[in-house]
Order: C-alpha cells, then structure tokens, then sequence
C-alpha cells in the first residue's frame, strides 16, 4: 500500500518545486493514524529539505510532565509514557525510552511504524550519535529542547562531517503546528502565592540568596525557566501542569529587578486569589509581564555586554539562540542553576509540612487497603481501585490532587513500571497474586509518593520470593548509616544486594527527591546506579523503591519516602541516616521468612508497629482492629 502526500521538493541551490511523496507503508499500519502522521511528517520533511526531524518529549521549560500542547511525542506515536524521544527519517522512525517503558512502547508502537530504542543499555546508540551517520540536516522544535542536547545533535553531526560536508540544524519552533489540528492552546489556570508560615521563607529572602549567587558568579542577571525552581522562588502555585502545582512561566532575576513572564489572561485575572496575589508579587517589587514578553525583555540587553547566566541544561535552545543573538555568545555564563539544590534541603516548616501529609496520606492509605480486602471478591477493577483511592484522599483537607497519575496494576499489568490504568477495560483484581498500587497526593502542606504491592490471598512461591528479596532491599537502604558527601549512587547497593545475590535486578533508579508541594520528581539528589556525584545533604527528602519485574507475570515494588537526618559525630567524621516519613503497614502475608535476617525483621516489625501506633487513633474502629492484625509481629 502506497500513502500519497503532497509537498515541495527541495532542489539544488534552495529552490523547491511541487511534488508527489510516496510513502511505502502496510496494510495494517494504513490503518493506524501514527504511521499516517509519520508520513505527514516525512512530507514536511520534503518540502523543507531536512534529512531528520527530532520530536522531544518536554516542552519549553524542561518539564517532566509537559501541559497537553506539548505531548507531540505521544500525538505523533501513541506512546504515553513520560519520558521517550523520536527521530524520523526518510526511510526510518524510533523511538529513544528507557527500561521503565519498554513493555509499554512495544505494545504501543505496534504497527505505527516506529522502532523501539532502548536507552541505559550496553549496546544502545543515543540520538544524536545516531544522527550523525544518517543525515546533515535536522529539524526541531528549539522551543522544546535544552540548549545542551541541542549541542550534543551539533557536535555529533560536527564530527561526522569532518569538516567536509555541511550539516546544520534548523530550528523550527512549533513545527507541529500544520500538522496537528486542534493542538491545545497553552493552559492558564488560576494562581495562588503562600506565606512564610507555610513555606519557611519569604520570597523577598529567596531573591536576596540568588542576588548573591549572582554577585558570587560575576553575573548581572539570571533567566530561570524550570516551572519548580520558578514556583519555589516566588512561592506561588498552580495548576497549569496535571499533578503538578506550576505556573507556565519564565523568571528573570538581575542585581536591581525581577520580571515575571506569565500568561494570565483577563478571565483568569477575575479569579480574586489570582488578582490578589499578582498584587503581592507587585508589591514585593516583582513585575509581572505577558509570558511572551520574554523576548522583548531579553532585547533590552542587546549589545549591553549583561552577563546573563543560564542554566542550559533546561534553557530551551530558542531562547538560547535569542540571548546568544542580542547580546553576545560570550555573554553568556553557564552553569547549573543553584536552586535545586537549595530547595532540596527543607527547611523546618517544609519537614513539619511534609510530616504533616504523610501522616493524612497514610490514613487514607490504611482506609483504602481495608476497603480493598473487604472487596477482593465482588469483582473490583484496577479503574475502580485508583478511584476509590482518589476519592479517600480528597477528604483531606487541604488536598490539592493527586501528585501523579495512579499506578493501579494487578498480575501481569504490574510488570510495567508506569502502567497507566485504562478506565475502560481495566483488568479484574482477582483474589490471588499481587496488586500494586503506586501513588501520592499534592496537599497545601507537602507532597506524598507511596508505593504497596498488596498480596490479595495466595501467592506463588516465585511471587513470595520475589516480594520478600525487594522488601529486604528496601528495609537495608531504610536502615543506612553513612558519612558526610556520601552520594547517593554509593547507597543504591544497598537496595540491590538480596536482589542480585539472586541474580536478579531492577532497571530504573531507587530513589528520587520530592518537592514541597511542588513536583513529585526533583533533584539534585538521586539513588540509582548512575554516577550522581551530588551527596545526600540533612534535609533532603527522598524516595525508596526497589521493585523486580517479570513480563507477563507480576511486579513488585516497595516505597517509602526517607528525610536524610544527622547521625552524630565521632573521631571519624559527622554520620547521616534515613527517617522514614511514610506511615503505612507493609503486608507481612507473603513474606518468606527465613530469608530475613534479624535486623530486617526487627526493622519491619518496628515499622508496623510505629504505623499502628501513630494511624490507628484516626481510624474507624473496624479499620483500626484490622490494622491491628496486619500488623502483627512476623516471627522469624
């Protein structure tokens, strides 16, 4: 079957002329409307004279989890998961994800065309050293990608020509926009600013900090454009992002002012929590100015010789290429932007916050898993299940939604590490095997993320041993002593040992920060096996998830959230150690155990005892004494 798409074809000297592109194609994938779009996009391609087109999957702020105008990655293949990157030739498609999605993307990208790349492994080829041997030109949206990977497509290409062929990359900003009809418009949603009491410290101080970094750094200015860093300096919040407390928005600080790029139209000005606390940031000297007006900012200093710094590792390369063009390349001072790091280290009032939501999450959390055994048997789907749990949390006050799309997965569906519950369809959680639910909750206090896989009556030898050697993991990371500047990269052993003892393992990273009721995922800490030099610093808050995954038979993930506390001081230095922040029972019912070892176990039954304790006076009787049971010691 043969797809016609009408274009103009590029001739020699830049000329083009009207053409016919055939685009060879199946049966089965001319009825898919991705592999149409690939070839819509091959057309484009064509008339443009690019050899390569690159789709990012982020948006102009380097978001995790991009507002619906920017999930072309998904529009363009059908694949839904958060991270993945596609590149498309004349005559190939991929897509670039990691292991945590490669169960999902084959099973989406069938018969669109497109091939999976699998990222993080041994004998994978990254896109731009890909490109490099397949084409001169590409094409992309600079809007949505980092000056730095940008960069890497340049060199790699540099470096393959040799000097002796042209290369060169176009940027197209918005490039989808003749394809996709009815792209979404870019969201605005009311605003909201909090109060020292809520976040620890007024803006006015946080601005007074970067002013000094400033000065430090021999800068007159800074442009941030990651929405968190943005949200945590001003202390406002949103909702321009699902899950996410953020504000579409651009931040430039100088020595002398600060500009606040955000779109807020005249409707959402009539809402009085956001009239009112534009009126506060006016009155903290910030002004705030349409988000277009980045650009006209940004040319106030055009050959100034302003040492502007920038953070191009998230700075979108449009704007990149806007500053480098109005004032100079070499006025630019990059670097990493010093506020992931400061907001990763909570102050008191974020600790007592984020106490403060755990401790409602885990109610809700102890009234969901009772409601689930009360129900096992009448048929309650994975859809229901995350609803219910929804539903639990949105009796606390002061929820603001749910920190992520729920993770609710029975049997096989667990297998996927960001399985997304379909509504319709989703599968029967059946009386047997393992339920894993992933989830977490955005409150005006603090931001939660909690990982239970529920045995839901008898398990298989496999599945007990599989529960007990990712529970040991979590328990040994739980238990961690280790000295100052440890990074987390040296910890993640910790949660692997018993998995690989038996030769088994797990593919994404262990641990991750979390924001105060900011983004579920932040930096600049980590736990996983990539070489993260950042230490685990006193007030850091960070997850704790060892899982295994075995396709089409089960998954199991274990997760707590840990606040990296002092551990005294001795002839060998300071010592730091883990506090668990999350309250909620772990199931002791598929446990094997004569594979814990003492202090595991003395471990675990401290833990379910300190949950019962703390969760059983805000319960329902009923759910109390069933609360009571689970938590029972385990003899071992």
């Amino acid at each position: 079957m043969v797809l016609q798409c009408f274009g103009r074809r590029k001739m020699a000297g830049g000329a083009t002329e009207a053409a016919e592109v055939s685009v060879s194609i199946n049966d089965s994938a001319m009825a898919n409307i991705y592999s149409e779009r690939v070839a819509a996009i091959r057309a484009l391609m064509m008339e443009n004279g690019w050899d390569a087109v690159v789709i990012s999957a982020s948006d102009p702020h380097a978001s995790e989890y991009p507002a619906p105008r920017w999930r072309q990655v998904r529009w363009v293949s059908g694949f839904t998961g958060e991270a993945g990157d596609i590149v498309i030739t004349a005559d190939e498609a991929g897509l670039w994800t990691d292991s945590r999605y490669f169960i999902q993307a084959e099973n989406q990208l069938e018969g669109t065309g497109i091939e999976l790349h699998k990222t993080r492994m041994p004998d994978s080829v990254p896109i731009p050293q890909w490109l490099a041997s397949r084409a001169s030109v590409v094409a992309l949206d600079g809007k949505c990608m980092s000056a730095d990977a940008v960069a890497e497509i340049e060199s790699a290409l540099s470096s393959a020509s040799g000097g002796e062929r042209p290369y060169r990359v176009a940027d197209v900003p918005d490039m989808l926009d003749r394809l996709w009809e009815g792209r979404p418009h870019i969201p605005v949603s009311p605003i909201i600013t909090l109060d020292e009491d809520m976040t620890g410290e007024s803006r006015l101080h946080k601005i007074a900090w970067l002013r000094k970094f400033l000065l430090r750094e021999e800068c007159d200015s800074i442009l941030l454009s990651s929405l968190d860093e943005i949200a945590w300096l001003l202390n406002v919040r949103g909702s321009d992002i699902a899950y996410n407390p953020l504000v579409i928005s651009y931040l430039y600080v100088s020595l002398d002012k600060v500009c606040w790029y955000v779109l807020k139209n005249m409707q959402c000005r009539r809402d009085q929590d956001t009239e009112d606390s534009i009126l506060e940031l006016e009155g903290d000297g910030v002004e705030v100015l349409p988000y277009d007006d980045v650009f006209i900012g940004l040319s106030d200093m055009e050959n100034t010789g302003e040492k502007i710094f920038a953070d191009t590792s998230t700075l979108n390369h449009n704007l990149y290429r806007y500053i480098a063009g109005s004032n100079g390349e070499e006025n630019i001072v990059r670097g990493i932007s010093p506020v992931p790091l400061r907001k990763s280290v909570k102050n008191i009032r974020e600790i007592e916050g984020m106490k403060e939501a755990f401790l409602e999450d885990g109610i809700a959390m102890e009234k969901f898993l009772y409601w689930l055994e009360n129900h096992i048997h009448s048929g309650v789907t994975e859809w229901e299940a995350s609803e219910k749990l929804t539903s639990l949390r949105s009796e606390i006050a002061g929820y603001r939604g749910d920190s992520f799309e729920n993770i609710s997965a029975y049997g096989p569906n667990a297998a996927l590490p960001h399985y997304s519950t379909p509504e319709s369809g989703s599968a029967v959680i059946k009386p047997y095997g393992l339920y894993l639910v992933d989830s977490g909750g955005q409150y005006i206090f603090g931001t939660t993320d909690i990982t239970r896989t529920v045995p839901t009556g008898e398990c298989s030898p496999l599945e007990k041993e599989d529960y007990t050697l990712v529970l040991k993991g979590m328990i040994r990371l739980s238990m961690a002593v280790f000295p100052e500047d440890t990074a987390g990269c040296q910890l993640d052993v910790l949660a692997r040992n018993a998995l690989w003892r038996s030769r088994r393992n797990f593919g994404h990273g262990t641990g991750h920060g979390i924001g105060s009721f900011l983004g579920v995922h932040e930096g600049p800490q980590s736990i996983r096996q990539n070489l993260n030099p950042q230490p685990m610093l006193r007030g850091m808050i960070t997850s704790n998830e060892p899982g295994i995954y075995r396709k089409g038979m089960h998954g199991v993930r274990h997760e707590n959230v840990v606040l990296c506390v002092g551990a005294g001081s001795n002839d060998f230095g300071d010592w730091l150690e883990f506090e668990t922040l999350t309250l909620c029972h772990i199931d002791t019912s598929a446990i094997v155990p004569e594979l814990m070892d003492r202090d595991e176990t003395r471990w675990l039954n401290d833990y379910n005892r300190r949950v019962y304790d703390t969760i059983s006076p805000h319960l329902p009787c009923e759910v109390a004494e069933w609360l009571y049971k689970k938590t029972l010691p385990l003899q071992g």
